[in-house]
């Protein structure tokens, strides 16, 4: 059986981002050490999802009070070059970011303790959690296109701190919770 998300260290080509971008030979990255980075992840029937029991549980457990669902793609997303440009940029929130693909494809990109991108291979069904102070990306794949919706705990907060944002408290926070893993 397959962790269901798959996830590998990535090249240095500043080729086309919608690239998968492996290494040479391919150097895969397991559920369990993005577990060690904070990044959690489900595999769930994005066919239901409006009327799903185990996302209806994962919401109630981890508190998910809001919910809205963007499609990416040229023809749906107002400023669609310019908004891939922005998710592209590296990034960190001071809450968690949740994503859950519902149709479609795309990468999320995160640091690890060394500092070295890890990419994440998003599909269909697959529910992210990527914690507050994490250093991460986001674009689509050469498909151009995803539906994901966006979950959060309260009130949406949109705003994104770019690199360097090292003295945020958050991501001094994050730092030192990966100090024992």
């Amino acid at each position: 059986m397959t962790m269901g998300v798959e996830a590998w260290f990535m090249d240095s080509s500043d080729e086309d981002q919608r690239k998968p971008h492996r290494l040479n030979p391919n150097q895969p990255v397991s559920l369990d050490e993005l577990q060690k980075l904070g990044v959690f992840y489900w595999k769930l029937n994005a066919d239901i999802y409006e009327t799903d029991p185990e996302l209806e549980q994962i919401r109630k457990d981890q508190g998910y009070s809001y919910m809205d669902i963007i499609t990416i793609h040229k023809d749906k997303l107002p400023n669609y070059e310019e908004k891939l440009k922005m998710f592209f940029e590296e990034h960190l929130h001071v809450d968690d970011e949740i994503r859950y693909i519902l149709d479609g494809q795309a990468y999320f990109d995160v640091r690890d303790k060394e500092d070295r991108w890890i990419r994440i291979s998003m599909r269909k069904g697959d529910l992210i959690t990527l914690p507050a102070g994490i250093y991460h990306r986001f674009t689509l794949d050469e498909t151009n296109y995803t539906k994901a919706m966006r979950l959060f705990v309260g009130e949406p907060v949109w705003k994104a701190y770019n690199r360097p944002a090292d003295d945020f408290d958050i991501r001094q926070k994050y730092v030192a919770s990966l100090q024992g893993s």
